[in-house]
């Protein structure tokens, strides 16, 4: 391979070597799931996906940084084509991310393409990314080396950079404050900053009676406390109205949810038909998840253990039910159970849908859907010169065992510091330090430093 100088000297690191850094700069899954990074890099595939497409809308993250940093993101993915032995690397991004393409085509060595995506929901998710931009497909329940690819999210790959040529972990988060905020805005803070601090930053809510969402409109959570830290996969905070439906389905308890589920079905089957895994050849029906939840003795267990692949995208909930009933948050309970029950899923793909590409549903379509133009700002990355006076960080940010603490109160610690480690033999990522400071609280569930 031939590269440009622009991109900055690479470092000569082997692949065992990247997998190492990255282990211990406590890398995982920047876009949501926090899969530990170092797991998907001793795969061997052939392509290194970068899913730059931000499926959600009001967040804006991704698109800002790669023109920020494009030649980081393309020395990271650079480094995860050593690790994995990928042939290629593929930047899948939207047509509408001009500066990001201005900055990264340049750049490009003959190894990486970039790939550009309709401007569609849920263009972003992991398995339609795939598919979208190579063509393959993953079956259902089967992880994407399955079919030669490991994917990785912007900020993931640009902190895999970090970690290769300088051994430096992750301390930082770049997030999206949005919706009714005085300054919507995109920002960096260390990680553990409350997003109490960080709705300060943005001028605080422009509502008297806020609710906010921990993530973005479709997939994120129900925020209960704003003393809740800023982790390794927080990618926004929302704010609206409390009386918004987007904070009033999310306030639904579990009862309200399944008695709604079997009053008001009309088994139009819409949610099926714009499930977006149901789409491209997956068994996944929500309407007959629906439909067992009024009729148990007429689902089939494989129908019922099909809800095991459901992404919880939201398209069914948000977009499709014309009557306000959750298939998601019953397939989410459905999920619970059986996996308390230990039941893994196994069955076919069958052929993608003819009509799948014309049944996403663009962004423009989905921002009025939800109810959101009023609430959808820019939120332009700003570089704040700011630091906590405490943080608190979390010592589970990832999918695995919680990692373990090393340090004691008392302790003073710098920004960098391993504070809690990989448990032997464990699935997992070390937590390090976000601030110099000392150790003052130290509990099963997360470190407190205090700075100074």
């Amino acid at each position: 391979m031939v590269f440009s100088s622009a991109l900055g000297e690479l470092s000569e690191a082997t692949p065992t070597q990247i997998v190492q850094r990255v282990r211990d700069a406590g890398i995982v899954g920047a876009g949501g799931a926090g899969f530990p990074t170092y797991v998907k890099l001793r795969a061997q595939i052939d392509t290194f996906l970068i899913n730059a497409a931000e499926c959600e809308p009001m967040l804006k993250v991704d698109q800002q940084l790669m023109p920020r940093q494009a030649a980081r993101l393309i020395r990271g993915t650079l480094y995860g084509m050593r690790a994995t032995g990928a042939t290629q690397g593929i930047i899948a991004l939207k047509e509408k991310y001009q500066p990001a393409i201005a900055a990264l085509t340049p750049l490009l060595p003959s190894a990486i393409r970039l790939h550009i995506l309709p401007d569609v929901y849920p263009a972003g998710d992991e398995v339609i990314t795939i598919w979208m931009a190579t063509g393959r497909r993953v079956p259902p329940a089967a992880l994407p080396t399955s079919v030669g690819v490991v994917v990785n999210n912007v900020q993931t790959v640009l902190n895999i950079a970090r970690a290769v040529e300088q051994q430096y972990p992750v301390t930082l988060r770049t997030l999206t404050i949005n919706g009714a905020v005085a300054h919507p805005l995109t920002l960096t803070v260390p990680l553990g900053t409350s997003l109490r601090e960080v709705l300060a930053l943005a001028g605080g809510a422009t509502v008297d009676d806020p609710g906010f969402i921990n993530g973005g409109p479709m997939m994120g959570s129900l925020l209960t406390s704003l003393d809740t830290p800023v982790t390794k996969t927080t990618g926004g905070l929302l704010v609206l109205p409390k009386s918004h439906s987007l904070i009033a389905r999310r306030m639904q308890d579990d009862r309200t949810v399944l008695a709604i589920a079997r009053t008001v079905c009309e088994h139009c089957r819409l949610c099926t038909d714009l499930c977006p895994r149901h789409l491209i050849g997956h068994e996944l029906s929500p309407h007959l998840l629906v439909r067992a939840v009024n009729y148990q003795r007429i689902a089939t267990p494989q129908t019922l253990f099909s809800a095991l692949t459901c992404s919880e995208c939201n398209v069914c909930e948000s977009v499709a039910c014309p009557v306000g009933i959750s298939p998601m948050r019953v397939n989410r309970l459905l999920k619970q159970q059986l996996r308390a029950s230990g039941v893994h899923y196994e069955g076919p793909l069958h052929p993608a849908d003819t009509m799948a590409k014309y049944r996403f549903v663009p962004i423009k379509r989905l921002i009025a859907r939800l109810g959101l133009r009023d609430w959808y700002q820019e939120a332009p990355y700003q570089h704040i010169d700011w630091q906590p006076v405490q943080v608190v960080l979390p010592l589970r940010q990832h999918i695995g065992a919680p990692a373990q603490s090393c340090v004691k109160p008392g302790q003073y610690v710098l920004r960098g510091d391993c504070i809690a480690n990989l448990p032997e033999s464990a699935l997992g990522a070390p937590v390090h330090a976000s601030i110099d400071g000392t150790v003052t609280v130290v509990t099963d569930q997360a470190i407190t430093v205090v700075r100074g």
